[in-house]
């Protein structure tokens, strides 16, 4: 069985989906789960194994959805006993403790296939990020231009936002040759319900005073546009592509480990 979920995991990781291992690490006392027994919980809220079934299961199966959210590991502790579990009927008396891991890869949509995105994708995948390159032509959608994107796709752009805008807690940034492009992909991100964790363009100010101007007018809403990070990058002084590239990773990874930009940096992991 074991075997079984190690093979899942690989699955979905080539699929470039999430999951979360949910392992009973210790236990004591009568308990229906025993040591080593494994959960494992897909990103859709599907599972495979188990760690003991019943109420336990199904908050250690809440714990794992929540582990998917915020990318943290927990430790889980229940005494199953009818005093802390009163409608259950438990009367084993024993303790458990489950570890939830969660084994996640945050997805990362580029669209655009020029040089700055090329630049991104070559920084942000050794970063952990699954990377995917979507042009309308079909020459800037290549391996041979991007070699580190797991993903490539070549059709419209608004037929692309409109396969994107399902996806949740996602990663995109809009990156393409001119200001009707961009604004085609982010009002069709809008209209299909879109609503990235990340939402970067790359500009001046003054082209995003410009093209928000056209996107109000075509009913775009404040409420989205105020989600798009542009200027996007953090402001180092960006100037050539690897540097914008490296200004926008860093700002995904910020963002994406905020809960833990609040701690001090241990200088004996940095070695």
């Amino acid at each position: 069985m074991t075997d079984g979920l190690y093979e899942e995991i690989v699955r979905l990781q080539r699929e470039g989906r999430d999951c979360a291992l949910c392992t009973i690490v210790a236990t004591q006392g009568s308990t229906p789960g025993k040591e080593m027994m494994k959960l494992l919980v897909r990103d859709d809220g599907s599972f495979a194994g188990t760690v003991g079934g019943g109420c336990l299961e199904a908050e250690v199966l809440e714990a794992a959805l929540a582990s998917l959210r915020d990318e943290r590991s927990r430790m889980l502790e229940f005494a199953l006993n009818e005093r802390d579990w009163p409608d259950s009927g438990l009367v084993c008396g024993g303790r458990v403790q489950v570890y939830v891991e969660p084994i996640t890869e945050p997805k990362l949509y580029l669209f655009g296939g020029g040089h700055v995105s090329a630049a991104i994708a070559r920084i942000a995948r050794p970063c952990g990020f699954h990377v995917t390159v979507g042009d309308d032509r079909t020459e800037f959608a290549t391996r041979e231009r991007h070699p580190e994107a797991q993903a490539l796709v070549a059709a419209p752009f608004e037929e692309q936002a409109r396969a994107l805008a399902p996806a949740r807690r996602g990663f995109v940034v809009v990156c393409t040759r001119g200001h009707d492009e961009d604004g085609t992909i982010l009002e069709a991100l809008w209209r299909n319900g879109a609503a990235p964790r990340y939402l970067g363009m790359i500009g001046s100010r003054a082209k995003r005073a410009t093209l928000f101007g056209q996107l109000r007018a075509r009913g775009v809403p404040d409420t989205f546009l105020e989600t798009v990070r542009s200027p996007m990058g953090l402001p180092i002084g960006a100037r050539n592509h690897a540097e914008i590239a490296v200004s926008v990773v860093a700002e995904m990874i910020q963002l994406r480990r905020a809960a833990d930009a609040r701690a001090p940096i241990d200088p004996t992991q940095c070695r």
